[in-house]
């Protein structure tokens, strides 16, 4: 996403707004969470190599390794799937390319929609196969991802404005 700059100047930011959701709980909470995962993958989408994988701090957060992360919360927290070692999900295998990891991330967005589209209640408990005690509630789950993608696409934007300058959602 590039900037414009200002008659002065400045940079201006290029945003996109929050969604307008219609009015149940249910529509805002996953209109906002699918806006975030937009912003998401729109900030890694087309960030050059080999900067996209590089530590931009020094716990060794790369913009890749978010997006990497960000495609097992989803799988564990809305399909069930079991992460073995969370820190690991910070780091993207050598053969990730940025095109790879935006189509797994909007893949596994699309199944985790597909199974929300299953529990009309938001009180109802997610689906933990294999996994001990009742899964979340959907509500809990949706309300989880929209802190996580949200503080995650904010740990994005900085570290893309530093690998190029592009800032903005």
């Amino acid at each position: 996403m590039p900037t414009r700059r200002a008659a002065s100047g400045t940079r201006r930011r290029k945003d996109t707004p929050p969604p307008r959701t219609a009015d149940s709980e249910a529509e805002v909470l996953r209109g906002f969470l699918d806006y975030l995962r937009a912003s998401i993958a729109a900030k890694v989408e087309g960030a050059p190599e080999p900067q996209v994988r590089a530590p931009a701090v020094p716990s060794g957060t790369s913009l890749l390794g978010l997006l990497n992360h960000l495609i097992a919360v989803e799988g564990a927290t809305f399909l069930g799937e079991h992460v073995a070692d969370w820190q690991a999900t910070f780091r993207p295998a050598a053969s990730d390319t940025v095109a790879d990891l935006v189509a797994r991330y909007r893949e596994t967005v699309e199944r985790a929609n597909e199974a929300l589209d299953g529990y009309p209640d938001l009180s109802a408990r997610l689906s933990r196969a294999g996994r001990p005690g009742p899964g979340p509630s959907v509500r809990w789950a949706l309300t989880h991802m929209i802190e996580e993608t949200g503080r995650h696409a904010g740990h994005a934007d900085i570290i893309r404005e530093l690998i190029d300058g592009s800032t903005g959602r």
